[in-house]
């Protein structure tokens, strides 16, 4: 007799899911961290805008991965009430957005949430100050 809350079929798959994803995180950070690298080291030796366009987006595809990494290891650290099972109404979905809030307020949850709120910013900064090309006109 399983003495912890019983949770659906697919609640736990997407869970498992995720704690899979979650494990990766570090290595997920690593390759973003080496495509930065990469990348500057590439803007420093003033190479050509086509092999600087293809660093670029390796590195923006690099945060990605690290951030959806990143949630995903959120999602684990809030717990099952924050899952949605398949085919539930919208009261569900509502209990679990609440469930949701309530859970960012937890400690355990506090460095996960700092942590994407870290990669947005240094995605969405790459993405509106980086430029390959010399294609852009001055305004």
């Amino acid at each position: 007799m399983p003495l912890g809350r019983r949770i659906s079929k697919d609640v736990a798959a997407r869970m498992e899911d995720d704690r899979r994803l979650a494990g990766s995180y570090r290595d997920r950070l690593a390759d973003a961290t080496a495509a930065e690298t990469a990348l500057r080291t590439a803007q420093a030796e003033d190479r050509p805008a086509d092999e600087l366009k293809a660093l670029d987006a390796a590195f923006d595809q690099a945060l990605t991965v690290a951030l959806e990494a990143a949630l995903a290891a959120e999602r684990v650290e809030m717990g099952p009430k924050v899952y949605v099972p398949e085919g539930q109404d919208g009261a569900a979905h509502r209990a679990a957005e609440i469930a949701e809030r309530k859970a960012r307020a937890r400690w355990t949850v506090r460095p996960w949430t700092d942590e994407i709120d870290r990669l947005r910013t240094a995605r969405e900064t790459h993405r509106l100050s980086y430029r390959a090309g010399r294609g852009v006109a001055a305004v």
